[in-house]
C-alpha cells in the first residue's frame, strides 16, 4: 500500500482551483498579446493630448480651405480602409497587418501636415525616436529569445518555452513600447529634475495629489488639466537617478540634459527615456519567463497526459467561417478553378466515374441491384425523412440545420407564431448534394461537412474516424439486417461541387465511409432508388457536371421502373441541380435523359422533383389545365448551409414540360430578396475585405501610366468652389486623353479588364448588352482610379509648394533627428562610438535606411520632383521602382474601398434591376441566415406530407449543453439517437437557440393517386 502512494508536494496542499481561477487567461500566453498594452497607450495619448490646449488645433489651422480638405480625405479614406478591421482579434493575419500598415503611412504622411505643434506633439522627433527605440528593442528581444530557447535546449528552464514566440508577435510589442516612450518623451520630455532638489524629488509620494489635505489642490488641477500633467511627470517619470548612483551601469545607459539653461558641465542624470524602455522591457522579460516556467506549474498542476486530456473537453465549437469567395489570398479558390478546368477538360466526355461505378456492378454477378436499390424501408406503417442540400459552408450554418435535423423531435411554429404538433425525426436523411465548399478535399469534408453532423448526432463509440468501409453496409453488432436497424440513416448524392475533382472525394468519405455522425450510411454508390413505405419510391440522381443522367444509370432506372414499379406507386425524384429553373433562367434545355425517363417510363407518376443547388427555397405546384401532367410539384431546398441565394430573380418562372406552374412558396420572400441585395453597396468590402489584394491591383494599373501630374497650379486658384470642382474634372479628362493617346500600360490594363467585364456578364443577356454592360462597368472603375490618382498627387504637389515636402533629399527625417540628438541626449562615454564600432556601421546606417522607408511621402515627393524637372528618363530602374511603390502603399489604402463600392454597386444594380449576376451577388454577401430543410411524412393513409422547416437567423455563439454533458457522462456508450439531447452544442443565448426558432415557412399534402379526392385535387392539396 505504501509502495503506491504517490508523494505529494505543494500544490497538493492548497486550492489548485483558485490558483487556476486566477493564473488562467483567455489567451494560452498572455504576453503574446499586446491588445492591453495598446489600450493603455491610446488613453495615455488622449490624456497628455488633451493636457495640452488641444483647442487651439483649429485656431492654428492655416486659413487657406486646402489644409480641411487634406485633413478631411486622408481621415475619411483611411478610416473606410480599417472599417472592416474594427473589432477584430489582434492576431497575426491580414487584418493585424493592415492595422499596422494603416497606422503607418497614416502617421508618415500626418506629420508633412502643419498645425500639430499646436497640440503639443512634434511628430518628428517622435518618430525619429520610435524608429530608433523600435530597432533597438527588436535586437535586443531577439537576442533574448535566442538564449531563452538555449536554455530550453539544455534543460535549464520547463519544457513549455520551447514554444517560439510569432515573430510578428515581438514586432508589435517592440511597437507598442516605442509608442509608450515617445508618449512619454512628448508630453513630460528628457530632461532631469533641478540638481538643487534631488531630495524633494527622491522622496516625492507618487499619489501625492490623492491626499486627503491637498485633495482640494487635487480637484482645483481638473480644471487645469496641464498643470495634472505636469504633476504626473514629475511624480510618476521622475529619473531613476544619476550615473554615479549605478556604477556599473555608467557606459551603457543613456543620459538627459540639463533642466536649468546656463548650468555647467554635461549632465550625469540617467534619462527617464531610458529608465522607462528598461521598465518595459524588464517587464516583458519577466512576464515571458513566469508564464514559461513557473506559470506553467501553477496554472497546470497536473500531469501532461492529464492536462493533453482534459484539453479535449471543449467548450466552444470550432468551427469555419462562411468561403470568402471574393478573396484574393485564398488558395482553396485557385485550387477550386484549377480543379474545375481539369474535370471539365479531362472529365466530362471522356473519363465518368458513373461508368466505372458501373462496370464495378456488373464485375459481380447480381451486385446491381444490391448495390443501387434498397427496399429496407418498404414494410413500414409510416415514415418520416428529411431533405436538405448544399451544406458544409460556414460552420454555423451548417451546424444549425444538423442540430434540428438530429433532435428526436422538433416544436416548430406556423407563420403566424402558433406551434403545432410534434414532428420527429426522419428515419431517413437525403443529402442532394454540393457537400463542401469551394472544392471537393479531406480537409473540407471533415471541417465543413462532417464535423458539424457529429457535434449534431455523434457516431457509435466504436466507430473509428480513419476506418474505411469495404464491405458495405457494415451493420452494428448485434443486427443481422439492414431493415432491423432501427436509427438514422443516410443517402447522398453529388453535387456539381462534389464532382470538381471527379468525384474521388465523395467515393473515399460517402462510399467508403459508414456514419455521417450518427446517421448509418448504407450507400455503396453515387446513384441509387429506394423503395418507402405505401408504394413510394425515391430515385436518387447523379447528374455529374453534364446535367444529366448517364446511360448506365438510365438502363438501371428504366429497367427498374419496368419490373418494380407499380402503375398506382409515386415517385419521388432527387436531383441536385433544379434544372426547371436554371434552364428557364438560361434559356436552355438540359438533362434529355432525365426527361425521357419522366415523360416516357414514369408517365405521371412523378409527384415530386426535388433538388438544391439554389440555396433557397422555392415550391411552385402545377396549374390545372388540358395538357398532361408529368410531374405535379417542383421544390428547391438548399438551404442546408451554404450561402443564400436570391428567390426574386425566379419570380416569373411558370412552364415546365410545357405544363404550366404557379409559384406556391418562397424563402426568403422576394421583396426580402431583393432588399438584401442591397447589402452588396453597404457591406461588400467589409464581407470580402481580402478582396483588396486583387481591387487595388487593378486600380493601380489602370493609372499606372499617369504618375506624376506635374502641373496642378490651376486647380487651386480658382476661388470658388464650383471653380475648384470644373478645373479638376478637366484635369480627369484631360489624363483619360493622356492615356488613350500615350500610355501602354494603363492602356492595355483597360482594354484587359474591359475584356474581363464583358465576359463577366452572363452569356443570357446578348452580345449587344454586355457590351454596354461591360463599357458601363469599366468606366465607373476607370473614372473612380483617375479621381483617385489625380486627389493623390494633388496632395502630394499642395505639400510640395508649401515646403512640406521634398526639401532636402530621402533622408530628412534622419538628419534632423541626428541633428538633435546630441542636444537632448548627450553621450558623454562615446556609447554610440562604440555600438557602431562594434556593428560594423550597421547601426546607424539600418536606423538611416529605416527612417526613409519609414517617411514614404518624403521619398515620393523627392522622386516626384526629379521627375517633373528632368524626366522620367533620369531615374535609374531601381529608382522607378522606389517611386511607384511609394505611390502604390498610398493609393492602395485610397482605392480599395472604392473598388468595393463600385463592384458592389454593380451587383446591385444587376441583381435587381437587370436580374442577373444571381450567384456572384449573393455570394459576396456570405450571408449564413435563412437556413431550412423539408421534412416528409408518409402517413397510414398513404399521402405525403410535407413541412419545410427554416430559421431566420442562425447564431453565431454556442456553448456546451449542459444537458447532453449531463447524460453522456451517465450513459457514454449509448448511441447518440437515443439520447434525449443528442447535440453537443446549443446557442449562447437560449432565444436564439434554432430549437426555439424553428419554424414551418411552407406546408402541403400530396396525396395516393388511387384516392378518390384525387381527381378533383389532381394528388395534392397545399396548406
Amino acid at each position: 500500500m505504501g509502495l503506491d502512494k504517490q508523494p505529494s508536494g505543494l500544490f497538493d496542499t492548497i486550492n489548485m482551483e483558485s490558483v487556476r481561477t486566477i493564473w488562467t487567461h483567455r489567451y494560452p500566453y498572455p504576453h503574446e498579446h499586446s491588445r492591453h498594452a495598446i489600450i493603455a497607450v491610446v488613453v495615455g495619448c488622449l490624456f497628455f493630448i488633451s493636457s495640452d490646449n488641444m483647442h487651439t488645433l483649429i485656431q492654428k489651422l492655416d486659413n487657406n480651405i486646402k489644409w480641411w480638405y487634406m485633413y478631411g480625405c486622408l481621415l475619411g479614406f483611411f478610416y473606410f480602409f480599417s472599417t472592416p478591421f474594427v473589432g477584430k482579434t489582434i492576431k497575426p493575419s491580414y487584418s493585424n497587418f493592415s492595422r499596422w500598415y494603416t497606422a503607418w503611412i497614416f502617421v508618415a504622411a500626418l506629420y508633412h501636415l502643419p498645425s500639430f505643434q499646436s497640440m503639443g506633439v512634434d511628430l518628428r522627433m517622435n518618430l525619429s525616436l520610435f524608429l530608433t527605440i523600435f530597432v533597438s528593442s527588436i535586437l535586443f528581444l531577439l537576442v533574448f529569445h535566442i538564449i531563452f530557447l538555449g536554455l530550453w535546449y539544455i534543460g535549464l528552464v520547463a519544457r513549455v518555452a520551447g514554444k517560439r514566440p510569432e515573430i510578428l508577435t515581438i514586432l508589435q510589442n517592440c511597437a507598442v513600447l516605442s509608442i509608450a516612450c515617445c508618449v512619454f518623451y512628448s508630453h513630460c520630455g528628457n530632461r532631469a529634475i533641478l540638481r538643487q532638489r534631488p531630495y524633494e524629488r527622491r522622496n516625492s509620494s507618487w499619489f501625492s495629489f490623492w491626499k486627503k489635505e491637498e485633495r482640494n489642490t487635487w480637484l482645483a488641477k481638473l480644471t487645469r488639466i496641464n498643470q495634472l500633467k505636469d504633476q504626473v511627470c514629475s511624480s510618476w517619470f521622475a529619473p531613476v537617478g544619476s550615473a554615479s548612483d549605478y556604477p556599473l551601469l555608467s557606459k551603457w545607459v543613456i543620459y538627459g540634459e540639463l533642466a536649468c539653461s546656463g548650468c555647467a558641465g554635461s549632465s550625469d542624470e540617467i534619462s527617464p527615456i531610458y529608465s522607462l524602455w528598461a521598465t518595459f522591457i524588464g517587464l516583458y522579460i519577466a512576464n515571458y519567463v513566469v508564464e514559461r516556467s513557473t506559470g506553467w506549474a501553477l496554472t497546470h498542476p497536473l500531469s501532461v497526459e492529464a492536462y493533453k486530456k482534459l484539453k479535449k473537453k471543449q467548450m466552444k465549437p470550432d468551427f469555419l467561417d462562411m468561403v470568402p469567395w471574393y478573396s484574393g489570398t485564398s488558395a482553396d479558390l485557385f485550387k477550386t478553378v484549377f480543379d474545375l478546368l481539369v474535370s471539365v477538360t479531362v472529365f466530362v466526355g471522356r473519363f465518368d466515374m458513373r461508368m466505372m461505378q458501373a462496370a464495378m456492378s456488373r464485375a459481380h454477378d447480381g451486385a446491381e441491384q444490391g448495390d443501387l436499390l434498397y427496399d429496407h424501408f418498404s414494410e413500414k406503417e409510416e415514415m418520416w425523412f428529411d431533405f436538405m442540400a448544399d451544406t458544409g459552408d460556414g460552420g454555423n450554418s451548417s451546424y444549425t440545420v444538423a442540430r434540428l435535423l438530429a433532435q428526436r423531435s422538433i416544436h416548430p411554429t406556423t407563420g403566424y407564431g402558433d406551434s403545432v404538433h410534434s414532428l420527429p425525426r426522419g428515419d431517413l436523411l437525403l443529402i442532394g448534394g454540393d457537400l463542401a465548399y469551394p472544392n471537393p478535399s479531406a480537409f473540407t469534408y471533415e471541417r465543413r461537412f462532417f464535423r458539424p453532423f457529429e457535434y449534431a448526432l455523434q457516431p457509435p463509440p466504436w466507430h473509428k474516424e480513419e476506418h474505411i468501409a469495404i464491405n458495405k453496409p457494415e451493420l452494428p453488432c448485434g443486427v443481422s439486417e439492414l431493415k432491423q436497424y432501427d436509427g438514422p440513416q443516410c443517402f447522398v448524392i453529388p453535387g456539381n461541387h462534389d464532382w470538381f475533382d471527379g468525384l474521388h472525394t465523395f467515393m473515399r468519405y460517402i462510399s467508403h465511409k459508414s456514419w455521417l455522425g450518427g446517421w448509418f450510411m448504407p450507400q455503396k454508390k453515387s446513384y441509387f432508388a429506394l423503395q418507402l413505405p405505401k408504394r413510394w419510391w425515391v430515385f436518387g440522381l447523379d447528374l455529374a457536371l453534364h446535367g444529366d443522367i448517364d446511360v448506365y444509370q438510365f438502363k438501371f432506372f428504366s429497367e427498374l421502373v419496368n419490373q418494380k414499379v407499380g402503375e398506382d406507386d409515386s415517385i419521388i425524384i432527387m436531383t441536385h441541380e433544379p434544372n426547371w429553373l436554371l434552364d428557364w433562367y438560361w434559356n436552355d434545355s438540359t438533362g434529355k435523359n432525365v426527361t425521357h425517363l419522366i415523360r416516357d417510363y414514369l408517365k405521371g407518376r412523378c409527384k415530386l422533383r426535388m433538388a438544391g443547388d439554389l440555396h433557397h427555397y422555392m415550391r411552385h405546384s402545377y396549374v390545372q389545365s388540358d395538357k398532361p401532367v408529368y410531374v405535379q410539384h417542383l421544390l428547391v431546398n438548399g438551404c442546408g448551409g451554404a450561402f443564400l441565394h436570391p428567390t426574386h430573380v425566379f419570380s416569373n418562372f411558370d412552364t415546365f414540360y410545357g405544363t404550366s406552374y404557379e409559384t406556391k412558396a418562397a424563402y426568403p420572400s422576394f421583396d426580402d430578396s431583393s432588399r438584401i441585395a442591397l447589402g452588396n453597396i453597404l457591406k461588400f468590402r467589409k464581407k470580402n475585405w481580402q478582396f483588396d489584394f486583387i481591387g487595388g491591383i487593378i486600380y493601380f494599373v489602370l493609372v499606372f501610366s499617369m504618375f506624376p501630374q506635374c502641373k496642378l497650379d490651376h486647380i487651386l486658384q480658382d476661388n470658388s468652389f464650383s471653380g475648384h470642382l470644373r478645373s479638376f474634372f478637366g484635369t480627369v479628362w484631360s489624363a483619360f486623353m493622356y492615356m488613350l493617346e500615350h500610355s501602354y500600360v494603363s492602356s492595355a490594363g483597360t482594354m484587359l479588364l474591359l475584356i474581363v467585364a464583358f465576359t463577366f456578364v452572363p452569356s443570357k443577356v446578348s452580345r449587344k448588352k454586355r457590351a454596354i454592360i461591360g463599357i458601363l462597368h469599366v468606366s465607373a472603375h476607370l473614372a473612380a482610379a483617375l479621381i483617385l490618382m489625380l486627389l493623390l498627387e494633388l496632395g502630394v504637389d499642395t505639400c510640395i509648394r508649401h515646403k512640406l515636402l521634398a526639401t532636402s533629399g530621402y533622408h530628412t527625417l534622419y538628419q534632423w533627428y541626428r541633428a538633435v540628438e546630441s542636444e537632448h541626449f548627450p553621450d558623454p562615454t562615446g556609447l554610440r562610438a562604440r555600438i557602431e564600432q562594434w556593428t560594423f556601421g550597421l547601426y546607424p546606417a539600418c536606423i538611416k535606411y529605416l527612417m526613409s522607408a519609414f517617411d514614404v511621402p518624403e521619398v515620393m515627393a523627392v522622386t516626384r520632383s526629379k521627375i517633373c524637372k528632368k524626366g522620367m528618363e533620369s531615374l535609374s530602374r531601381g529608382g522607378a521602382i522606389i517611386y511607384y511603390a511609394s505611390v502604390f502603399l498610398y493609393f492602395w489604402v485610397f482605392s480599395t474601398p472604392v473598388v468595393s463600392l463600385v463592384f458592389g454597386s454593380y451587383l446591385y444594380i444587376c441583381i435587381n434591376w437587370l436580374h442577373i449576376h444571381f450567384d456572384e451577388a449573393f455570394s459576396s454577401l456570405r450571408i449564413a441566415n435563412y437556413k431550412a430543410f423539408t421534412r416528409f411524412h408518409i402517413n397510414r393513409e398513404g399521402d405525403l406530407e410535407v413541412f419545410t422547416l427554416a430559421v431566420d437567423k442562425v447564431p453565431k455563439e454556442w456553448k456546451l449543453d449542459s444537458d447532453w454533458d449531463r447524460e453522456q457522462l451517465k450513459q457514454p456508450q449509448q448511441l447518440s439517437h437515443l439520447r434525449d439531447q443528442p447535440s453537443k452544442w446549443s446557442a449562447a443565448s437560449a432565444q436564439q437557440d434554432p430549437l426555439s426558432t424553428v419554424k414551418i415557412v411552407d406546408h402541403f399534402v400530396i396525396h395516393q393517386t388511387d384516392k378518390p379526392s384525387s381527381v378533383a385535387t389532381n394528388g395534392s392539396a397545399v396548406h
